[in-house]
């Protein structure tokens, strides 16, 4: 496969995610849990794939802000299912969740390490 595909792979999957967790954290309905939890998966998944497609294709080796990005993806990934365990601290997870979406594009714009 192209490297362009996996980045169209890649960004989709993230922006998709993202979406999903936000979703989740906005209203979590126990009626829409296994929904918003699965697709979650599926596209972490997908991402966490993509990305490291692009990282051996791109020959990019293994940089710092790749860990950086990493922690943010465990965080957001695990953050749709923690909306429904912690409703009292949903609008906490959701400053998480806007900095390690801030934290992860910064560090994809600007790769200062």
């Amino acid at each position: 496969m192209s490297y362009q595909l996996y980045q169209i792979i890649h960004v989709f999957s993230v922006i998709m995610l993202t979406g999903l967790t936000f979703s989740s954290l906005a209203a979590p309905s126990q009626d829409n849990r296994r929904f918003f939890l699965m697709y979650s998966g599926i596209f972490a998944v997908l991402s966490l794939v993509s990305g490291f497609a692009l990282l051996g294709i791109g020959s990019f080796g293994f940089p710092g802000w790749i860990i950086v990005k990493l922690a943010c993806w465990l965080a957001l990934a695990s953050l749709g299912g923690l909306a429904y365990r912690r409703l009292e601290q949903r609008r906490a997870l959701t400053i998480i969740a806007v900095l390690a979406v801030f934290i992860s594009v910064s560090m994809v714009v600007l790769k200062p390490f």
